[in-house]
């Protein structure tokens, strides 16, 4: 395909994730309904993974987008220091029903800047109380941003190659992933004794999937031992629940599978729906305690210009409608059945090496022996599967499916179909 479209933006345009020197010509897309985008040719693709996980009810919703608008005819945008507004204060009680064991909602722009906004907190918090914690405990595996602050508490490796004197030092254990979970709570457990727990402000986890790492997954139960330790050493835990939040895993949030709850939360990507960037993250009444006083210099040090922006709120609570209005957890359940009976018949394939899913989630990882986000094999698959008009952009050699909850059994089918043939064609020509 060649358009003006794409000739403009390929002199003016840089793309994420994107080696622009060999880069497919990017495809125009001009519209969106449910879970089909459409490009300029009027082709259809099926969005199968949510246009980078963020589309949760389906695209061009008219409730989200019938919100935003009477919010824009009323006001778009007011300072958020000093003034207040009912979409902010409204999103914020929608929001805290469903983390009824938080008190307080902190917004910002997008998942990277809410990851920031929590470990801020967390060194603020103990730097308030007079105490000098400036330790983070991550996962090895962990992708939390882009950002500075985020990509110190993220995995040592491709994404950060070129800042790695920049970031600050993060102490890493294993991924709980099964086969690892006595050694994660080992060397958890052996951190705390040999730097003592008042060196830890925070312990900062992705709940039970670690989407950019490929979808790796681990139990509810070994969370919440982690957190039970971290608990039982007061040592704050920071749950980044930017992809997995909003019904992702299956409940509205990951950690709602846990006993232990943790300190503070981080939520972007569907808190509006797709439809603006837009985050939160909230935190406990002791957090946010320890930050009031007398003293000026201890009130919290963060900000952005559209803080609270009236349409991102608008948008957010439209879409938070939409969960107790569209059955929208009877659709997550459906395509959770979907995925269990595709991964019993992905797990006969002689070119899969692994298969795992929770939720709407699911990840089909490949026999390969060169494994890792520039794998080949990821280029192959993307072109196969737009050939076949469905959007899947695999991690490397893994191959994953989240979709938007409004996609159609015969639209799910077409896209397990797919991922088999491309299989077969593996098969045929050797991968």
């Amino acid at each position: 395909m060649s358009s003006s479209l794409q000739n403009r933006d390929r002199d003016i345009i840089w793309h994420p994730y994107t080696q622009m020197k060999d880069a497919l010509p990017f495809i125009p897309m001009v519209r969106g309904q449910g879970s089909y985008l459409y490009d300029e040719a009027g082709n259809q693709y099926i969005d199968a993974v949510s246009s980078w996980w963020t589309n949760i009810h389906g695209h061009a919703s008219p409730d989200i987008a019938d919100a935003i608008y009477a919010q824009a005819k009323k006001m778009e945008q007011v300072i958020f220091a000093g003034f207040t507004h009912e979409p902010a204060v409204e999103l914020a009680e929608r929001l805290l029903q469903h983390i009824p064991f938080h008190k307080r909602v902190f917004y910002s722009d997008n998942g990277s800047t809410a990851v920031e906004v929590a470990i801020k907190m967390a060194l603020q918090f103990y730097w308030n109380k007079g105490e000098q914690r400036s330790k983070i405990i991550a996962f090895k595996d962990a992708y939390h941003g882009d950002t500075f602050g985020a990509m110190s508490i993220s995995a040592r490796g491709l994404f950060t190659a070129p800042f790695q004197n920049l970031l600050f030092d993060v102490e890493f254990i294993p991924t709980p992933t099964p086969g690892n979970e006595k050694q994660t709570v080992d060397e958890l457990n052996a951190l705390i004794e040999r730097y003592g727990k008042t060196s830890f402000a925070g312990f900062i986890f992705e709940p039970l999937v670690l989407g950019s790492a490929g979808m790796l997954m681990y139990t509810e139960q070994i969370l919440d031992e982690l957190i039970g330790i971290c608990k039982a050493n007061n040592i704050l835990t920071i749950a980044d629940e930017v992809m997995t939040g909003f019904g992702r895993t299956g409940k509205f949030l990951a950690t709602d599978y846990c006993q232990n709850k943790p300190d503070i939360i981080c939520l972007s990507k569907g808190i509006t729906g797709g439809f603006l960037p837009f985050a939160a993250t909230t935190c406990t009444a002791d957090i946010y305690e320890a930050f009031l006083s007398n003293e000026k210099a201890k009130m919290f040090f963060h900000g952005h210009s559209y803080t609270a922006n009236p349409l991102g709120c608008a948008a957010g609570i439209a879409s938070l409608k939409l969960f107790e209005t569209d059955n929208t957890f009877e659709k997550i359940g459906q395509i959770e059945k979907w995925h269990t009976a595709f991964e019993s018949e992905m797990r006969q394939n002689a070119f899969v090496a692994d298969v795992r899913h929770r939720g709407t989630i699911i990840a089909i990882e490949l026999k390969t022996d060169d494994r890792g986000y520039l794998n080949n094999i990821r280029d192959r698959a993307y072109t196969f599967f737009i050939e076949r008009k469905i959007i899947l952009r695999p991690l490397g050699h893994i191959i994953y499916i989240l979709p938007p909850y409004c996609t159609s059994a015969k639209d799910m089918q077409k896209v397990y179909s797919a991922i088999k043939d491309f299989l077969a064609e593996l098969d045929a020509v050797g991968s």
